[in-house]
């Protein structure tokens, strides 16, 4: 539901009703990841997409179907050889999807357009909702915020609350969209009650180090990727906004220092293309301790091992270096800036979704590494209504 808050929250404003497919999880080869959404109005007007084509089609039918009686709906859609007329993916893969209606007088419409008002303004916000479990849970919904407080409710035993935004935090402070299980009397041992957590977060942060060509191009890359991109460098003459229009902030100050005083978290990507120990030391001496994803410093091999032997004379551990990726990048045989920054992004999405960086021809591996949820691949069967 959240992958469309723009348009949701136009149509929780001017009072329409409408139900929305979300996707629950993923195994195998899907098109949209958990979290992707589609919804479809009284009129039939429709938004977003949960397959990319494959399915929409059902899901749309699904949607008029839940609109009409009130009630959500879970259906799993696969790909099977025995039936050609089967409604399925194509690419092989299996994906549940809940279909919520969302009509003027559901219980929890307030609480999804709050989650929706947040999502739509950038802020960090999960929306929980039931999708297995006791009959007087399900169709209850929670929005669960970063400091703690929560709106709205699922029903049943009030630990069921408590146990779900736990949970909920734990997703939202990865930024992660998927599914948990609590017992419905809050504990881990109580009937088991499974939870669709959606998580809005602000975009993650790339901070680029040096204001030169290839930061220039990596810098364009980023923005395209959906980071909110900072260009820091001492120097005024190269650190300016005319050079990297497309980042969102420029910043005149010693790397190391800026470094200290930003605030980071586990999605930002730290990216050092100095190129100059004088710079290089000091900043990746703070950037190798901080709890963020992803430390890349541009250079040679000869210049990465006087750089380690620099950093290692200024304290940093073993344990520490390790987590520095230098030579920065993937081995793309690139020599331009514009093809060093594809090769760094690269890395980046790569070790962000658990990817090899291998080539995908003949490999043998997943597409997708990153679903949540390894669950059976069956073919697509009769959608479990969710009654109250």
């Amino acid at each position: 539901m959240l992958d469309i808050a723009p348009e949701l929250r136009r149509w929780i404003d001017r009072g329409r009703e409408f139900a929305v497919a979300t996707v629950l999880a993923v195994t195998g080869s899907a098109p949209r990841p958990p979290g992707a959404a589609m919804a479809v109005d009284t009129d039939g007007t429709v938004i977003g997409s949960v397959s990319g084509g494959c399915v929409e089609g059902a899901v749309y039918e699904l949607c008029r179907t839940a609109m009409a009686d009130g009630r959500p709906v879970v259906e799993r859609f696969g790909y099977s050889d025995a039936d050609a007329f089967a409604v399925g993916l194509t690419c092989g893969g299996v994906i549940d999807v809940l279909v919520t209606p969302v009509r003027a007088d559901a219980p929890a419409r307030e609480v999804f357009a709050a989650a929706l008002a947040a999502a739509d303004a950038g802020g960090a916000a999960a929306l929980v909702r039931v999708t297995d479990g006791p009959v007087d849970v399900l169709g209850g919904a929670l929005l669960v915020r970063p400091d703690g407080g929560r709106e709205g409710a699922l029903g049943g035993d009030p630990r069921l609350d408590a146990a779900a935004a736990a949970a909920a935090r734990a997703l939202l402070d990865a930024g992660r969209t998927g599914t948990a299980t609590v017992g419905a009397d809050g504990s881990h041992c109580g009937r088991p009650v499974t939870l669709l957590v959606e998580s809005s977060v602000p975009p993650p942060r790339m901070i680029v180090f040096g204001a030169t060509d290839h930061a220039s191009e990596l810098v364009r890359i980023g923005a395209f990727l959906g980071y909110r991109v900072t260009v820091c460098d001492a120097r005024p003459v190269f650190a300016t906004r005319s050079r990297f229009p497309e980042a969102e902030e420029v910043v005149v100050d010693w790397p190391h220092r800026y470094l200290e005083q930003t605030p980071v978290d586990r999605r930002t990507v730290l990216c050092v293309l100095t190129h100059d120990a004088k710079f290089d030391v000091p900043l990746l001496r703070v950037a190798l301790r901080l709890p963020v994803g992803y430390v890349g410093a541009l250079g040679s091999r000869r210049t990465h091992e006087d750089r380690c032997r620099r950093l290692r004379e200024a304290g940093v551990t073993g344990q520490e270096l390790a987590r520095l990726r230098s030579p920065i990048g993937l081995d793309l045989g690139a020599r331009t800036p514009q093809e060093t920054a594809v090769s760094i992004a690269a890395e980046i999405v790569a070790l962000r979704r658990g990817g090899s960086g291998l080539p995908l021809t003949g490999a043998g591996m997943p597409i997708h590494h990153d679903a949540p949820d390894a669950r059976p691949e069956p073919a697509a069967g009769r959608p479990r209504v969710l009654t109250r």
